[in-house]
């Protein structure tokens, strides 16, 4: 059995609970941007890990101690569309990409707004695109 088998948070707070220091720093520092950038989001557990939602799943945060083998160390933040699917009338479940960090340091604060921002806009023109299909 996995240890990703074992893990099963029931709750943000117990998540964050479960980090190291290290890891968790950067989380709440990520959380934090996000937050900011996106008040009218909805954080949810998948994977064990925090995605952010709007109308769509917008970006997650993936530390390394919840098992995963494409992260090794730090943490990853993703986003799951990217710049690809601004007009197209689909969307992926597929994570296209992430960066990873080891310390808040790394963190480039004015690029990584803006990549959530970008990742506002796609979100919307998914939820248009759908409307138009309905009509």
């Amino acid at each position: 059995m996995e240890e990703s088998d074992i893990l099963d948070f029931n709750s943000i707070e117990e998540f964050l609970d479960y980090l190291p220091a290290a890891e968790l720093e950067i989380v709440l520092f990520l959380r934090k941007i996000i937050l900011e950038c996106m008040p009218d989001c909805k954080e949810k557990l998948a994977h064990n890990i925090p995605f952010y939602y709007r109308h769509s799943r917008i970006c997650y945060i993936w530390p390394a101690s919840i098992p995963w083998t494409k992260v090794e160390k730090g943490v990853a933040i993703g986003f799951c569309k990217n710049s690809a699917f601004r007009d197209e009338a689909f969307e992926t479940t597929t994570f296209s990409s992430k960066t990873l960090f080891s310390s808040i340091d790394e963190i480039d604060v004015v690029s990584l707004k803006q990549q959530i921002n970008e990742a506002i806009l796609i979100d919307e023109q998914i939820v248009k695109a759908r409307r138009r299909r309905i009509q």
